[in-house]
């Protein structure tokens, strides 16, 4: 490349030589912004969703290829976010892809230094006789004189993941567990 080539390449020489003097086309292009192709470009097809992190329900485009996802983007077409996400909903494909994903379930013994990987059967098991022996040892039928049919052993705090769904059910099951310390923190 001589000198004068060289020179054609400064961004502010292509803008004032080549009609573009407000730099909004080739002007504001270099060799490499030219070669960038748009990360959805190979998506097979797209996947209209909605993001989970909170209850208001933004709409997403899930772009897939061979399978698996590849973007995730607001959804122009939603009449509720209108093609704008928050970052939690801009970053929802690490929930997908995210490199530190866990598929197993992990669980620490008390007192232990190591998680140790177990089936989900076997830690549902656990859960499960957790939550009856907590119930029984928690029970109250009355307090100070008035019935009140609760644990206060047990407690609730969704978080931002769940959709509106999820926290639903959630204080459904809470609330027929007796508990009443039920709460979620999926607010914007």
């Amino acid at each position: 490349m001589n000198l004068r080539t060289t020179a054609l390449q400064w961004p502010v020489l292509r803008q004032l030589r080549g009609g573009d003097p407000q730099a909004l086309g080739a002007a504001a292009q270099s060799r490499h912004s030219a070669d960038l192709r748009p990360r959805t470009e190979t998506a097979q097809k797209v996947v209209k969703s909605i993001c989970p992190y909170c209850a208001v329900g933004c709409g997403q485009n899930v772009y897939v290829e061979d399978g698996r996802v590849t973007q995730i983007e607001g959804d122009p077409d939603s009449p509720v976010s209108r093609g704008r996400l928050c970052p939690k909903g801009s970053a929802s494909k690490q929930l997908v892809t995210g490199p530190s994903r866990q598929f197993q379930v992990k669980y620490r013994r008390p007192h232990g230094a190591e998680w140790e990987d177990l089936d989900l059967e076997t830690a549902m098991d656990m859960i499960s006789d957790r939550v009856i022996k907590t119930r029984r040892e928690t029970w109250q039928d009355e307090a100070e004189g008035k019935r009140v049919n609760r644990t206060m052993g047990i407690a609730s705090l969704g978080g931002a993941t769940l959709d509106n769904e999820e926290n639903y059910l959630m204080k459904k099951l809470y609330s027929a567990m007796g508990a009443i310390q039920i709460e979620n923190q999926a607010r914007i």
